[in-house]
């Protein structure tokens, strides 16, 4: 973080100072600022977060332990160090992050991008945090930092320094994405895709498009919206956009697209197409599976065009990247027995692209087998959408269809229905009954894919079953 004093800070969030040991109001803070005690290190912030299973109040200590020199808290706690209190210490978080970016942007030289989408935020930061560090200071979220408390850690990490911040939001609720977004008004809005991700805690896709726009209407009015034209939805965001005086460049396959992709082709070793841009052509090799992650990189290149990065270093240095993140597509095991552990998270439409790809790397010789549990926050949809995964499984010819957990039960019966039958799919009640299915089952050239959402937990089964095959 800038540094600031502690009155400067007690100002900000609208605390009461009280200071401890040898400070003053004038003692200047310029450490991290986390909520995780465990992150605390010398001359760092502690906000103490309650929370439904712990209370962050209870950590105080530990933080000061591990050099943390000021605590922003709900109500004074007995350890000696300055603390600042609050009514609540979330929106204080978030208030200290609106001003540190506010103090930075002032001198001038700070680009701010802003991510969303139903699916693909994470890769797509990843990405396009690698085309820009090479131009300049970039700070980007550890993992998927898109909540009320990742974005605004992830935006005081900014320094005098910092040229590009690069926030990724995601939508708890309705207006999650509007309050994220307003605290540091994104020069450039990036809009992946509406899906039926949370579609359930939105009530509906059309809610969740309405969630995802509040990043267009949030931006700066005289910035730019990189928008997906391929999803209608989100390509429908262009007339927002220019209503309010912005910038459109859209990506996508299609001819309406400003930036983009031909001749996409998904292999074993990675996904490879041409990229067209302002009348430039040249080839892409991304070393990320899935057809999918190409809309990823169009949307990273679109943006650091905008930022002005040339479309021959962005490409150079998506080439490089050798995964989107772990758990994402995540190469695992070795030449006998090949696992892809996408378990980070599942919506219907990041379940479907990623049986696409399974289908697509596994050679004539080889067999493609799906370890597949619950995607969650579906609403009323979850059936159907379940349904419609176990469908789509057995009609790629996936060969062996493991299913995992009592909530994706479901996906189990619409492939035995769809035919998948004589153990082709089999139905386990949790991942170590499926490990120990798999560690017999599995054969060489099996080409296997692990995908859930993240509460499920397979991706620690994905984990296991690639360290026993490497």
């Amino acid at each position: 973080m800038i540094a600031l004093t502690l009155a400067e800070i007690a100002a900000v969030v609208g605390g009461e100072l009280r200071v401890a040991r040898e400070d003053t109001a004038e003692t200047v803070v310029d450490g991290i600022v986390d909520t995780d005690s465990r992150m605390m290190e010398p001359g760092s912030i502690f906000v103490a977060k309650p929370g439904a299973e712990t209370d962050g109040h209870r950590f105080v200590g530990a933080a000061v332990e591990a050099g943390a020199v000021l605590a922003i808290v709900e109500h004074v706690v007995d350890v000696p160090v300055s603390q600042i209190v609050v009514p609540d210490s979330v929106a204080s978080l978030g208030d200290l992050a609106r001003e540190v970016v506010a103090r930075v942007r002032a001198g001038g030289g700070l680009r701010i991008v802003g991510i969303t989408g139903s699916n693909g935020k994470t890769t797509t930061k990843n990405f396009l945090a690698r085309i820009l560090e090479d131009e300049g200071e970039t700070v980007a979220p550890v993992r998927s930092f898109n909540n009320e408390v990742g974005a605004p850690v992830t935006m005081l990490r900014v320094t005098h320094g910092t040229r590009f911040l690069v926030s990724e939001f995601g939508a708890a609720a309705p207006g999650s994405i509007a309050h994220l977004a307003g605290l540091v008004t994104p020069d450039v809005a990036v809009v992946l895709m509406v899906g039926m991700a949370h579609a359930g805690g939105f009530g509906g896709i059309e809610a969740t498009a309405t969630a995802k726009a509040e990043l267009v209407a949030a931006a700066k009015s005289s910035g730019t919206a990189v928008l997906n034209v391929d999803d209608s939805r989100v390509s429908a965001m262009q007339e927002l956009a220019r209503s309010r005086g912005m910038r459109v460049v859209g990506f996508g396959q299609g001819t309406a697209a400003d930036v983009r992709a031909h001749d996409v082709q998904v292999t074993a070793s990675g996904t490879t197409c041409e990229i067209e841009s302002a009348g430039e052509r040249m080839p892409l090799r991304l070393q990320v599976l899935g057809a999918h992650h190409i809309t990823n990189a169009l949307a990273a290149i679109a943006a650091a065009g905008v930022l002005g990065v040339p479309l021959a270093d962005a490409v150079a240095r998506l080439e490089t990247v050798e995964i989107a993140e772990r758990w994402r597509m995540q190469p695992l095991g070795g030449d006998r027995v090949r696992i892809i552990n996408d378990a980070y998270n599942a919506s219907p439409d990041s379940m479907a692209a990623a049986l696409r790809t399974l289908a697509q790397i596994t050679g004539p010789d080889e067999r493609t087998v799906a370890v597949l549990g619950a995607m969650s926050e579906l609403g009323e949809s979850a059936g159907e959408e379940h349904d419609r995964i176990g469908l789509l499984a057995v009609r790629l010819n996936i060969q062996r269809i493991v299913v995992v957990g009592p909530e994706a039960r479901r996906l189990y019966l619409a492939a035995v229905g769809e035919g998948s039958w004589d153990s082709e799919a089999v139905h386990l009640p949790d991942q170590d009954a499926a490990f120990e299915y798999l560690r017999t089952e599995l054969r060489d050239g099996d080409r296997v894919l692990v995908k859930s959402s993240n509460s499920v937990g397979l991706r620690h089964l994905g984990d296991r079953l690639g360290e026993l095959f490497s």
